[in-house]
């Protein structure tokens, strides 16, 4: 960041990091950097978290990462303070970890908490060290925030401000830190580039490659992986519409072309669509970004990739109401699942709870079962009844809509769901449920794009059961 010359550390001193920000992000990576081998100081302004984060608990569902917090605690590797001073003082590589929301009046990120980050952190520092963006920012965003913190960092300190963005996926984001499909570094000097590459030696000694890159390139690429992603749902869910006009199962046609190695089978299943803390407000961010510089192809088109995504719930709401006769007014509706997808409980933009309030406003009496989200889900949408068990849920309902894709739903028994709903109706909006078994035990199964299932003779052996 700054250019004058001065000592920068010795390539062989101990790293000591920071991580500004202990939420999703900063609770995983200060925990995986502290598995690697470092002392970590995770930052938050919320005491009543950093207390809870000491004594190993997080305020949100992820698997491992519990185990692997109370693990380093221990350790004493890895602490958490409110003290972003004393943070910084103590440490060499400083995270950015905080969040960038949608803004309230438009689809543009909030960068208040990156930019307050990033000034904290360059005003605390008493000695040579390196800030490092993990937040999923605009692009020029790193660039406006050298200059902003140029001024505040003493000039006897040498110091660079680079990006690495974060390519977590929810339910597996310990692994994908520790075990990352690549590592990027933007913007970074040879010396700083170093320190990245001594900092993730673990994961480039399992195989990560390193793209070393400039500034806007580094921060394009979350952004673009998210828009890719969401772009391939979208396109499937657009498949799917046609197929149901015209006759076709989106199911088998995702299979045949997904083995062709230049589409792939992942992120290929047609249904209810995308939610979620990332892909709905990622490309929403690079939507009004590249409209305010003036790639309008790329406005279009995550345009009609958004459109076509929250289509997906309305088509959801349209297909329950057709097969309860034209209206919901006082049915009795069994939702399974609240988070946006199995193994987290992250509601935020979740399809599943989008449809259920939707048609709690029609006058449905909706159930809601989720196996980790019930608590959160609550939190975000009070006036829908949450209850503690599948059964619970569907014990005489007319309907039954599968809107996440639990392990639970999709082993559940259709012969014993059955016997407790009302009505054998069941509407799996993920197309995650085995058709044929469900149809063999007499429910009228409809999914997304694929045809109605049928009762089809058994074979010898077969069960009913999923």
């Amino acid at each position: 960041m700054s250019t004058h010359l001065t000592p920068v550390p010795e390539s062989d001193m101990p790293l000591r990091v920071s991580v500004i920000g202990t939420g999703y992000l900063g609770a995983t990576h200060a925990a995986a950097v502290a598995e690697m081998g470092f002392d970590v100081v995770g930052v938050d302004t919320d005491p009543d978290k950093v207390a809870a984060l000491e004594r190993g608990e997080v305020p949100f569902f992820e698997p491992g990462l519990p185990e692997l917090i109370k693990k380093h605690v221990e350790s004493g590797r890895l602490r958490f303070t409110t003290d972003l001073a004393e943070a910084v003082a103590a440490s060499d590589v400083h995270f950015i970890c905080v969040g960038t929301p949608q803004q309230p009046a438009s689809h543009g990120a909030d960068l208040r908490f990156v930019d307050a980050a990033a000034k904290g952190v360059a005003a605390a520092m008493t000695h040579d060290g390196i800030i490092v963006g993990k937040s999923t920012v605009p692009v020029g965003t790193a660039e406006r925030l050298r200059g902003l913190t140029r001024g505040i960092v003493p000039t006897s300190i040498h110091v660079e401000l680079i990006w690495n963005p974060e390519f977590l996926r929810e339910g597996m984001a310990v692994e994908d830190t520790l075990r990352p499909d690549r590592i990027v570094i933007g913007g970074a000097s040879p010396w700083a580039e170093d320190a990245m590459r001594r900092l993730y030696a673990a994961p480039i000694a399992h195989g990560a490659p390193v793209i070393a890159c400039d500034l806007p390139t580094a921060e394009l690429v979350k952004v673009s992986a998210n828009a890719f992603l969401a772009t391939k749902i979208s396109f499937i869910n657009a498949i799917a519409g046609l197929c149901e006009k015209a006759g076709a199962d989106v199911t088998v046609l995702a299979d045949a072309i997904g083995h062709d190695a230049r589409i792939g089978r992942k992120f290929l299943n047609a249904g209810l669509g995308f939610g979620g803390g990332c892909l709905p407000k990622d490309i929403r961010a690079l939507m009004h970004r590249a409209g305010e510089l003036g790639a309008y192809s790329a406005v279009a088109l995550m345009q009609q990739v958004d459109e076509i995504n929250m289509e997906q719930r309305q088509r959801t709401i349209d297909l329950a109401v057709s097969l309860l006769g034209g209206s919901v007014l006082n049915a009795r509706i069994a939702v399974l699942g609240a988070a946006f997808k199995p193994d987290t409980d992250d509601v935020r933009d979740s399809p599943a709870l989008n449809v259920s309030a939707a048609l709690h406003l029609r006058g449905a009496h909706v159930a809601v079962y989720d196996p980790e989200a019930g608590a959160t889900a609550k939190r975000l949408f009070p006036t829908l009844t949450y209850v503690g068990s599948m059964d619970d849920a569907v014990r005489d309902a007319d309907l039954v809509l599968v809107l996440t894709e639990w392990p639970e739903f999709t082993s559940a028994d259709p012969a014993h769901v059955g016997r407790l709903v009302a009505r054998k109706i069941v509407v799996d909006a993920r197309n995650c449920l085995p058709a044929p078994a469900w149809a063999n035990a007499g429910w009228e199964y409809r999914g997304l794009g694929v045809r109605p299932a049928v009762t089809v003779p058994l074979k010898v052996g077969e069960s009913t059961a999923a």
